[in-house]
């Protein structure tokens, strides 16, 4: 959440210390598996307990609410960009930076392109592709119970190749040919891998030397071809960067992403140990790490604050005089992270319905 708050913030010199900058997959892949983590927790149990029917109508419920959280963010952030430039209170044009004059110059067809997602700006486009994958995950649940893990192995690798060959995809606006950034059909392999090693579908690696070699081999392997510094001084390295392409396309999670993402998952699970327990110390690490973990829980909320975060605080920052200053980048990614923490405690406390609980009797 942090990273992806990083990244979006416009003209933000943080970014080029992101692990997007240093290797083919980024803090789209970590979200994405980590979703379908989540989801084989929040939703797996339901299909246990309660069948198929059940199960189905509490991942589309969960559709839905992505769903309305993707149009309330984009209308969040038009309207603030509009309200902050009709009033001049910003000097640039934010509005034409993230290309929303389209809506604002013709609302009477975006609008309906908007609620059937027919028009999907760059900015707004994980959740889109997010509540696809999820309408995917019956199907997948009623392979895995009727034929069993082989058939959902065929099918996840099925679309991934079609998705691949670009056989399918979604329009993303209606005045050109432009299509979705996410391919969800692509993008579903590696939310039903991190869903697959959550319900045991997929056992544990191992924890082997040779195997963290490997890992590690191919994280620092990928860095010539990945980080820009290099690229632009060695032009042999750009060139095969620019004919692996194709490997490495984000759109269509290109294979080699796949790959670099599984390497670089399992260093870091092999490094906190099983269950976490180096994360797990005491004193200031122990606090950071509670509180990066409250963030993570309330990840849809999270998110969708870092994406209004990241424009206001950008025009905040440029109003000021400080953009592209060490000063600006401090103050603008500070003020970020507190308000990432802060949303996730609101959200958290909110959701353990306090109001519920009965009031506690003074002491004697």
């Amino acid at each position: 959440m942090f990273i992806i708050f990083i990244a979006h913030l416009p003209a933000n010199g943080w970014a080029l210390w992101i692990p997007a900058r240093f290797g083919f997959s980024d803090a789209t892949e970590i979200f994405v598996f980590c979703s379908g983590m989540a989801s084989a927790i929040a939703f797996g149990r339901v299909f246990e307990l309660h069948g198929l029917a059940m199960g189905s109508a509490r991942v589309l419920f969960r559709v839905w609410q992505v769903y309305w959280a993707h149009i309330c963010l984009f209308l969040a952030v038009a309207g603030m960009l509009a309200f902050l430039q009709i009033n001049g209170w910003t000097s640039d044009d934010y509005v034409g930076k993230l290309n929303l004059w389209h809506f604002f110059e013709d609302p009477i067809f975006q609008l309906p392109g908007l609620l059937t997602l027919t028009y999907v700006p760059n900015y707004f486009d994980i959740l889109p592709m997010y509540l696809v994958i999820l309408a995917m995950l019956p199907v997948i649940m009623v392979a895995y119970y009727k034929v069993g893990r082989g058939a959902v192995a065929a099918i996840i690798a099925a679309f991934w190749l079609i998705a691949t060959f670009r056989l399918v995809d979604f329009p993303a606006e209606p005045w050109s040919d432009r299509r979705w950034f996410f391919n969800p059909f692509a993008w579903q392999l590696l939310f039903f891998t991190g869903f697959a090693f959550i319900k045991g579908w997929i056992p544990a690696p191992p924890v082997k030397k040779r195997l963290l070699f490997l890992s590690a081999s191919i994280i620092i392997l990928t860095i010539p071809f990945a980080y820009f510094r290099i690229l632009n001084e060695v032009p042999e390295l750009r060139r095969i960067a620019n004919d692996i392409s194709d490997l490495t396309v984000k759109s269509e999670m290109g294979i080699l992403r796949y790959i670099h993402f599984l390497a670089l998952a399992y260093v870091a699970w092999v490094a906190v140990g099983e269950g976490g327990h180096r994360l797990l110390m005491g004193g200031f690490g122990g606090k950071v790490v509670r509180v990066i973990k409250k963030v993570g829980q309330q990840s849809l909320a999270v998110f969708l604050a870092s994406l209004i975060l990241a424009q206001g605080l950008a025009i905040f920052r440029d109003e000021l005089g400080l953009k592209g200053t060490i000063s600006g980048g401090i103050l603008a990614n500070l003020l970020g992270f507190a308000g990432l923490i802060a949303v996730a405690y609101t959200v958290a406390w909110f959701k353990g319905e306090p109001w519920r609980k009965p009031k506690e009797k003074p002491a004697s």
